[in-house]
């Protein structure tokens, strides 16, 4: 297989799975306040809304570093 057209492709699965990630954070409430319908104050990040943050930072560093090796390698 092509090394651009690994790259390339790598690159559209992980900007589809960081657009996704981003979507389900909803802007303003935490991910278990969009469901319930509870809110007022001020909550930490905990559970499945920490994990889905993490995975967005995870996966966008993921993503600037795969940029970077298709520049390099191109």
């Amino acid at each position: 297989m092509n090394l651009n057209l690994a790259f390339s492709i790598t690159e559209i699965v992980l900007s589809v799975i960081i657009t996704g990630l981003i979507l389900i954070q909803a802007k303003g409430t935490g991910l278990a306040r969009s469901f319930s319908g509870v809110g007022g104050f001020y909550s930490s990040k905990r559970g499945l809304e920490k994990i889905v943050f993490v995975a967005t930072i995870v996966f966008s560093v993921v993503f600037v570093i795969v940029i970077i090796a298709h520049l390099r390698f191109k």
